[in-house]
């Protein structure tokens, strides 16, 4: 994909853990630019992860999608429904987990 080779090398790696969770997750969902990023969509929700200057933003559009990350995580950077990951932020891919499966389950 375009978009993955585009991402500065250092930040490529991360790009793709998060999409390669995405993927475990929901296998059946399907893949698209929507948005200008990496969306995945099924029939009941979408999930975008995206490449930004200095962070990795994960967006589900709904608070309620985020809101358990949020407990775990108070200080993280956070929009509506999306989780912002700086450069230097460790990412709990298990906590994340639960983020893609409310957003791809509603």
């Amino acid at each position: 994909m375009e978009y993955i080779l585009n991402t500065q090398e250092d930040k490529r790696e991360r790009l793709l853990k998060v999409m390669t969770c995405i993927e475990q997750c929901a296998p059946l969902a399907n893949l698209s630019m929507d948005y200008n990023m990496p969306t995945f969509r099924t029939e009941q929700g979408w999930i975008s992860v995206a490449n930004q200057k200095h962070y990795l933003p994960v967006y589900t559009c709904q608070a309620e999608h985020i809101a358990a990350y949020k407990m775990l995580y108070p200080k993280q950077k956070t929009g509506k429904g999306c989780i912002n990951f700086s450069d230097k932020d460790a990412i709990d891919f298990a906590a994340l987990t639960d983020v893609i499966n409310n957003a791809l389950s509603e």
